[in-house]
């Protein structure tokens, strides 16, 4: 599905990370400033609802970084990535570890930069499509628009 020039951006940045039983990766109102790719391990994704999702091997989490970059980015008429400056992406689940896990974790300002990078591409409907259904995130998600929660902003949703 990716082209090789994407796929050495984000192995470049890429760094193992071993969390220990009890971790959390992602905390419910926390924010979310990393990508996990779980190599080896168990953990659970606990949303809003109360309702537990299994996450292992091949499974990601805070993916939802990735699209909301994609949403969120702007490019003045130089050609120079926007950023609005003080909105962060907030976590709506807690994410963790049943058992030791050890991961692949890509940090927010390296996951903004591949984004910038390629942002044409990751913002294909077929990369997005693919996104969402392979994503244990969005396969949880209701079928409605989800909600960022931004912070600094006023208690409104976007």
């Amino acid at each position: 599905m990716m082209d090789e020039p994407i796929l050495d951006a984000i192995c470049e940045r890429l760094r193992q990370k071993t969390y220990i039983k009890g971790s959390r990766i992602l905390s419910q109102g926390g924010l979310i400033e990393k990508m996990v790719f779980i190599v080896r391990g168990k953990l659970e994704s606990i949303g809003e609802d109360g309702i537990g999702l299994p996450l292992s091997e091949g499974d990601a989490c805070g993916e939802e970084l990735l699209t909301w970059y994609l949403e969120h980015s702007s490019v003045s008429t130089d050609g120079k990535k926007v950023r609005l400056p003080g909105q962060r992406l907030l976590s709506n689940r807690t994410v963790k570890c049943l058992t030791n896990v050890e991961v692949f974790s890509l940090r927010a300002a390296d996951l903004e930069e591949v984004t910038s990078l390629f942002t044409r591409f990751l913002r294909s409907l077929r990369v997005q499509g693919s996104l969402r259904y392979e994503s244990p995130y969005w396969r949880s998600l209701p079928l409605q628009q989800p909600e960022f929660r931004l912070h600094g902003d006023t208690g409104r949703s976007v």
